[in-house]
């Protein structure tokens, strides 16, 4: 039994009596009955568009605190996302789509500069599934290798079963310049041709079975399901709401596009680096560069918005590790709290390791490398020693070994200066969240740390919590009084409640109050 098409009553009764004899009958009257109603609700269901109301900057300051750069690919995004999905809200008919032609995106750039980042997080924003794979571990139907159909049923499961939510999400294939298929290819074209055209019929319209035919323990569900509950649901995906989004490195094509635009106009590229040159020249990529590329036209027409990520610097990796959201540094401050340590990262420690990682030429990722290069041994070292923080200097990422000795030797050397940044950190937070100042004295200091160090919680966030404990003497005292800073010491700390109330009385007896 196949889920290749939709089974009828008839076929199952049919294969039913194959299995089990002709004593098996089934109300046929009742199965079109249902089949019927099954058909309205899928309409009904399919009417229900997804609540969408971003614009295209809000967008863009989602993606902001995430991807450092980048900006041009991060307005095309965003508008050609709003765009796909208002469509979609403002189609009340067939005849609303007849002319509609879906923004798919082709992501173009280096490794390691954001590409997959910028729509995981564009997902992430919206509400829809993100379903993502490579072009390489597909083949042509009837050759060793995926099912591009695979990466629909995936929507689903990203949905968790959710079919209508599955129907407006975002599939991402990488590496999509892998298929690209030489124009002097002999025989078969497995990788190539064969995979686009699969893919093309998916990236317009089609009904994809939840189950393949190869999906062996799928139809004994559906079996099973016939038995108890009398019908089988059906099971298929629309891909007409999906946005379909392809990338890759495509390495070879500024040279194309060198030749298409002609050696005259890019006199002006002369003084630029590689990277530099290559991002010049595509930002001027074309569909006719892509078809030359090996796509086929009618891959690369379904492709209209074609999105340049440009290559990361050592300052932008530096600003990726400061002002990211997603900062790696972050993994590595969490790994090091697990066994009670603090470290904190200087500007020109942070510096040192973008210098060291823009070497490496995987973009971002070569973050990862050098970090993990560069904190091996302290992870190794520093669990059973007696240190309970330290900094990352420039001369700590230059001279690991000797830093690493030096820190296990005297294991309180860098203590007292991250508690220092540490409650910095804290009252700039602080004065964020109540616009209230307030200094702490080495009392409150010692008392909030020990505290935190019960609850093994991370200092920021456990302060923070404390004080929300207050939150409503807080905003008290900040409506009566302007430009004051409060000295927090061991006392007054342990008993915050009534320090705030008392503060709270004495600004409002020096107003005049009674």
């Amino acid at each position: 039994m196949s889920d290749d098409k939709q089974q009828t009553p008839e076929d199952l009764q049919r294969f039913l009596q194959e299995k089990m004899g002709n004593t098996i009958k089934i109300d046929l009257k009742a199965q079109a009955q249902q089949a019927e109603e099954d058909r309205r609700a899928e309409e009904a269901r399919r009417e229900k568009a997804l609540d969408f109301n971003y614009k295209p900057r809000e967008i863009k300051e989602y993606l902001d605190r995430f991807v450092i750069r980048q900006d041009d690919a991060k307005k095309v995004l965003s508008t050609a996302i709003c765009d796909h999905y208002h469509h979609i809200q403002n189609c009340k008919s067939e005849e609303d789509w007849r002319d509609y032609k879906k923004q798919n995106i082709v992501l173009i750039g280096p490794t390691g500069v954001g590409k997959t980042y910028l729509i995981q997080n564009i997902a992430r924003l919206i509400g829809v599934p993100f379903a993502k794979a490579d072009a390489t571990k597909y083949s042509e139907t009837g050759y060793v290798g995926g099912d591009v159909e695979d990466l629909i049923r995936e929507l689903v499961a990203q949905a968790g079963g959710d079919i209508q939510l599955a129907e407006y999400g975002i599939v991402y294939i990488d590496e999509i310049d892998k298929i690209a298929s030489s124009s002097n290819t002999w025989g078969k074209d497995v990788s190539g041709h064969g995979v686009q055209r699969n893919l093309l019929k998916l990236m317009e319209e089609t009904e994809v079975p939840l189950k393949s035919a190869q999906d062996v323990i799928g139809q004994m569900q559906s079996l099973i399901q016939f038995q108890t509950k009398g019908k089988v649901d059906k099971k298929t995906i629309n891909t007409r709401n999906i946005l379909f989004i392809v990338s890759g490195a495509f390495n070879g094509l500024p040279e194309l596009i060198r030749k298409r635009i002609g050696a005259k106009q890019i006199g002006f590229m002369q003084e630029k680096t590689g990277g530099q040159q290559d991002d010049l020249l595509l930002d001027r990529v074309r569909s006719v560069d892509l078809i030359n590329y090996g796509f086929e036209a009618e891959f690369a027409g379904r492709l209209p918005v074609i999105v340049h990520c440009t290559h990361l610097s050592s300052d932008d990796l530096f600003n990726i590790m400061k002002y990211s959201e997603g900062s790696i540094l972050k993994q590595y401050k969490r790994d090091f709290f697990s066994y009670g340590i603090d470290i904190y990262f200087t500007d020109d420690g942070m510096k040192a390791l973008a210098e060291k990682a823009a070497t490496e030429k995987t973009g971002a990722r070569g973050l990862m490398t050098v970090c993990e290069r560069t904190f091996r041994d302290f992870k190794y070292f520093l669990p059973d020693s007696k240190v309970k923080a330290f900094v990352v200097t420039e001369k700590l990422v230059e001279d690991v070994e000797t830093e690493l000795n030096d820190l296990l030797t005297d294991p309180s050397r860098d203590a007292s200066r991250v508690l220092k940044w540490k409650f910095k950190k804290i009252s700039d937070q602080l004065e964020k969240d109540f616009s209230l100042r307030f200094k702490f004295g080495k009392g409150a200091a010692e008392y909030l740390y020990g505290l935190a160090e019960q609850e093994k919680s991370d200092l920021l966030e456990f302060t923070r919590r404390y004080f929300r404990e207050y939150e409503h003497a807080l905003n008290l005292l900040a409506k009566e009084v302007i430009d004051a800073e409060f000295a927090l010491d061991g006392e007054n700390i342990v008993a915050l409640g009534e320090t705030l109330e008392k503060w709270i009385k004495e600004s409002y007896q020096a107003k005049g109050g009674k």
